[in-house]
This record gives structure tokens, sequence and C-alpha cells, in this order.
């Protein structure tokens, strides 16, 4: 048993992150979008409460996402402490979506968020 808390909450994220990834991988494997993004905010959340290592800017982002019905998950990402966030959305939504998140953002924290919109895509190949 640990008996630091807040090591015992530290190890706890790493491990069930880890299982995470492995179910995250199989979701994606499988087109099961809808379970990839559960996974994603499961890790935020995680990250959020157990390591503590996200911040108000990155917890905006996904708490818009969780009421945004056209997202399929979100997340920090990188180091956390008001880094970047990752949202899964439906193709079609991008401009709405930047829209409505910059009016969130900007009532929330005071400023507006860079938004960067990309694509999935194939992933490295041999040019």
């Amino acid at each position: 048993m640990i008996p630091d808390e807040v090591i015992l909450n530290r190890a706890t994220h790493v491990v069930k992150e880890n299982d995470r990834v492995h179910l995250a991988a199989k979701a994606l494997n499988g087109g099961n979008l809808e379970e990839f993004g559960r996974l994603m905010y499961a890790s935020h959340q995680s990250l959020r409460t157990l390591y503590e290592v996200s911040g108000k800017e990155l917890d905006a982002v996904v708490d818009f996402c969780t009421g945004y019905e056209h997202v399929i998950g979100a997340r920090m990402t990188g180091a956390g402490f008001g880094g970047c966030a990752i949202t899964l959305l439906k193709k079609g939504y991008e401009e709405d979506f930047a829209k409505h998140l910059t009016d969130y953002y900007v009532a929330q924290i005071g400023y507006p968020a860079a938004i960067y919109i990309s694509e999935i895509g194939s992933g490295p190949a041999k040019i």
C-alpha cells in the first residue's frame, strides 16, 4: 500500500492510463470512435483529478466539448498546465465548433484560445 495520497493518485492514474491506451487501440482498430472518445474524456478526468496536471484553460475546453453534441471526445495533451487540448469532432462541424468554443472560452477565461483545425491522416508512408 502507498501511504502518500498524492503518490497513490498519480500511480493509479498511470496504471489506469496504460489500460486506457490498450482499450483505445482496440477501439480504433475496431472502428469504435464512440468508445475511443469516452476513453479520451476518461483520460482527461484522470489527468485532472488524479495526476493534477490540468488547468482552468484546458478544463474549459474539455468541459465545453462534453456539451457540444458533435464532439466524440476530448482531452488535454502534452505536459498539461495550460498547454493544448485535442478534440475528436465529427466532420463538417469545424467552423461551428470553433465559433462556439471561442465564445464559451472567452466567457470562462477572458481571452480567446488559439484553435487549429486538422484532419486525421493515413499515418506515415514512404514517399
